[in-house]
């Protein structure tokens, strides 16, 4: 069976908390593919996360984790991308509600306010939680609907 793909992208700032993910999906079977940045010099966000976001919306990862120091940016420059549902999210709840209201395919983080400690608990929810379908089908429906020019 193959494992699942997940891309990360992260600026600078976003950098160690990157890496710590790294070694957390991997121990959770998931395949790991880094879209950068590797340095802690200063670099724009947008670069990264293009390029994860990109590998959703192609099929070539099932997901995608994007960080920065806010979230915000990351968050704007991720759902450019046709097809990508990225969520911002800054506790447990909102990851999982993410997933089942919105089938959201894009976690951003905001290295800068979220707690260490809810760090892994929260990715993981991310990771289980199904979408919910139903009502909140019909919503993404709509989303994808006027992604394609359809309003």
């Amino acid at each position: 069976m193959l494992k699942p793909k997940i891309a990360l992208a992260c600026d600078h700032r976003g950098l160690q908390m990157k890496n710590a993910l790294i070694d957390f999906l991997k121990n959770k079977k998931f395949e790991v593919i880094d879209c950068g940045t590797k340095s802690e010099d200063s670099c724009d966000y947008p670069d990264f996360m293009f390029q994860a976001a990109e590998k959703v919306a192609k099929k070539e990862c099932h997901r995608a984790i994007g960080i920065c120091y806010t979230g915000i940016g990351s968050a704007i420059a991720a759902n450019k991308v046709r097809g990508v549902r990225a969520a911002l999210v800054q506790n447990i709840e909102q990851a999982r509600l993410s997933r089942a209201h919105n089938d959201s395919n894009m976690l951003i983080l905001g290295a800068g306010f979220l707690p260490q400690e809810i760090l892994f608990p929260l990715v993981d929810a991310w990771l289980k939680t199904p979408f919910d379908r139903g009502r909140h089908e019909i919503r993404v429906e709509k989303i994808r609907n006027y992604e394609k020019g359809n309003h």
